[in-house]
């Protein structure tokens, strides 16, 4: 059998819209959240679905699965290297892009390694937390 262009053994139009849906958003979402709003456009779907999908997209490299963001998983449909920080009240997550640095060791261990990215995360509390 044949995979889809998304590794798939057959071509859904459910994991293409999770995966569209996804890569539009930059808050992380647990799949319950992508579930929602999946939901809108496919009325049919099941959590199941979504949750399965998710995890294949995961396994091929086409997202990533965030597993050490508080209890549930959360997912980005950024799959380059960046950083993320997590509120530990909310479970809020955010990417990190501009002036942050990552230590000076990194150039160093790409003499020894061939480095295929990195998983690095800040936990604070965010403002909207700190506020309450």
């Amino acid at each position: 059998m044949k995979e889809d262009k998304l590794g798939a053994k057959r071509v859904t139009n459910q994991r293409q819209v999770i995966l569209e849906e996804l890569k539009k958003l930059t808050t992380h979402p647990t799949a319950e959240e992508l579930y929602l709003i999946i939901k809108d456009k496919i009325p049919n779907i099941s959590i199941g679905t979504v949750y399965r999908n998710l995890n294949n997209l995961a396994e091929k490299g086409y997202i990533l699965k965030l597993d050490n963001m508080g209890s549930q998983n959360r997912f980005d449909g950024n799959t380059e290297p960046h950083i993320h920080i997590v509120c530990v009240k909310c479970g809020k997550v955010r990417d990190i892009h501009k002036n942050f640095s990552i230590p000076k060791n990194y150039k160093e261990l790409s003499k020894e390694f061939e480095i295929l990215g990195y998983n690095f995360n800040l936990y604070g509390i965010c403002k909207e937390c700190t506020s309450k």
